[in-house]
């Protein structure tokens, strides 16, 4: 249940219509997100290798991207425009998430996300990747997408949230998670890449430290919620997993 529960809630596939889910499962789908990840990334790396057969690179992960925005229904995205747009006007605390709330995009939103699409869509184009099959940036991708959820999911491990459940967007507040909980979410983040790297050998010679990316941008920017709103919000996650997706797939490059 608390699986679909997860699947329903971070994606747009009709999950709902299996069986009606309780509102207190979705307190508890933050521990699944990694898991999410193997459904989101899989899709992500799928239409990537399918794409390149027929297309270059650079097009068919722009259509990679575009499959995993309709798959999730740009969710992450919008809170990565709603972070930006607070923290960038918000002068206090009341007021910055009172523009995080704002269903209306404002300048630092539009901004942010020109700034963060170009980057993820020239991702392909830095470093040699030339050198390499494309099925190698595609388990990265999926790699990179199921590790990101772990570590933006430890913000709710880490920070109080932000608001209270009744002004909260979804009206849910996330339980923070047990210890089972967190084995299970560091498993489903970081069993892909384990896999890939350990069992299969299919990662380039030198990876690995790259993982370590990731935290440092979980724990800055929860340092910066910290600072500014005393916690986190929903619109904080999301903003945390693709700027620490972005941060992994920037430091592949260095490989």
């Amino acid at each position: 249940m608390r699986l679909l529960a997860a699947l329903t809630f971070f994606t747009r596939l009709p999950f709902w219509r299996i069986r009606e889910i309780p509102a207190e499962y979705f307190k508890r789908v933050v521990p699944l997100w990694p898991l999410v990840g193997w459904l989101t990334g899989g899709v992500t790396a799928g239409v990537l290798l399918l794409c390149s057969q027929v297309m270059p690179l650079t097009l068919a992960w722009i259509f990679a991207i575009l499959a995993r925005l309709l798959l999730t229904g740009a969710l992450h995205e919008d809170g990565l425009a709603d972070f930006i747009d607070g923290f960038g006007g918000g002068t206090s605390r009341e007021r910055t998430l009172e523009i995080m709330k704002d269903s209306h995009i404002g300048t630092y939103g539009v901004i942010g996300l020109v700034f963060y699409f170009a980057l993820l869509i020239l991702f392909p184009t830095f470093g040699n990747f030339g050198d390499y099959p494309v099925w190698t940036l595609a388990i990265l991708v999926f790699c990179g997408d199921c590790w990101s959820k772990c570590c933006a999911a430890q913000l709710i491990n880490l920070l109080p949230y932000a608001r209270t459940e009744e002004t909260a967007k979804n009206k849910t507040v996330y339980a923070r998670m047990t210890l089972g909980e967190l084995l299970r979410c560091f498993f489903f983040g970081l069993a892909p890449t384990f896999v890939m790297l350990f069992g299969m050998h299919l990662l380039p010679a030198g990876f690995g430290w790259q993982l370590i990316v990731p935290v440092f941008v979980t724990l800055l920017l929860a340092w910066l919620m910290k600072r500014r709103i005393q916690g986190y919000t929903g619109d904080c996650c999301g903003a945390t997993f693709l700027l620490c997706e972005l941060a992994f797939y920037l430091s592949v490059i260095a490989v």
